[in-house]
């Protein structure tokens, strides 16, 4: 996976629901599980899994459109 498209991701996810993106810092990249994460944000265990579902869905949606704008960038760079 390409990190800069991540980091792009993970950006527009936090100036829209930073808490979304903090979820996906924390079970991703931090390893942690959903019940340590509502701790780490002081949430319910609802809440984050609620919020991680969301956010697990736009990440994946977010990464897939960006990968095809930066593809078809390369592609015209050619």
């Amino acid at each position: 996976m390409d990190f800069l498209i991540l980091d792009e991701a993970l950006t527009h996810l936090a100036d829209i629901k930073p808490r979304y993106a903090r979820i996906i810092e924390l079970r991703y990249l931090a390893g942690l599980t959903i019940a340590e994460a509502a701790e780490v944000l002081n949430v319910s265990h609802a809440t984050v899994e609620r919020e991680w579902n969301f956010a697990r869905l736009w990440l994946r949606r977010e990464l897939r459109d960006n990968s095809r704008k930066h593809l078809i960038r390369f592609r015209r760079q050619r």
